[in-house]
């Protein structure tokens, strides 16, 4: 790895590990919170590359569990995976951006609470749509968090179950939550981008290859 790329990782890994410690909601069922995180993270695909983005956002989760010595709960074990999706999903656009909100749709609708409340699940196209606006950031934003949803509340159904009433009765607060969320990343992004172009022009920091085909013109 380049001394450019450790220079980058270093403040993006600083940079989330500050996000995560600043609470935005709390997660139905368990004591795990979403934190400015989750506005972050996402965007850590689009900077370092699908694969180094996923690795980095998952240690920045890990050193964050161990710092606070977190007990890993199901539902904190659970909490790991979906930013996880996300950021992949942000990063680039490809088939599996449409193939895992689908397999979350069948799989919510498998389990027999999950299919008393299918309406749920619907949510759960929207990154499909999502897919074909891939150069829209807010678009873009709205898919990987709705991925990231998707992913959590497939696996929360089957670990919770929860009831048909509380999956219903949550869906204004989804679409309240993941607005604002979708907002987030988008403004990261744009914030992020704009921060290093900046600096690359001013000669403080010159992008690698992966970065720089991500920077607006």
């Amino acid at each position: 790895m380049k001394k450019q790329q450790l220079i980058f990782v270093s403040i993006f890994t600083i940079l989330g590990l500050i996000a995560l410690q600043i609470p935005f909601t709390r997660l139905l069922g368990s004591n795990v919170k979403f934190t400015l995180f989750d506005f972050f993270a996402p965007t850590a695909g689009a900077f370092l590359g699908t694969l180094p983005g996923v690795i980095s956002v998952f240690l920045m989760q890990g050193i964050n569990y161990l710092v606070h010595g977190s007990k890993f709960d199901i539902g904190g074990i659970i909490r790991l995976f979906p930013t996880l999706f996300a950021v992949a999903y942000f990063a680039k656009k490809r088939t599996f951006n449409v193939i895992v909100p689908i397999l979350a749709i069948i799989a919510f609708n498998i389990n027999p609470i999950g299919r008393s409340a299918w309406q749920f699940s619907m949510f759960w196209l929207i990154p499909v749509a999502a897919h074909f606006f891939h150069k829209n950031i807010f678009a873009r934003s709205l898919g990987a968090t709705f991925t990231a949803h998707a992913v959590g509340g497939a696996l929360w159904v089957w670990a919770f179950g929860l009831s048909k009433t509380i999956w219903l009765t949550l869906i204004p607060q989804v679409i309240i939550e993941r607005t604002l969320m979708a907002a987030g990343i988008s403004i990261s992004y744009v914030v992020l981008t704009s921060m290093l172009k900046v600096l690359s022009k001013q000669k403080i920091f010159v992008p690698f290859i992966t970065l720089k085909k991500h920077l607006p013109n």
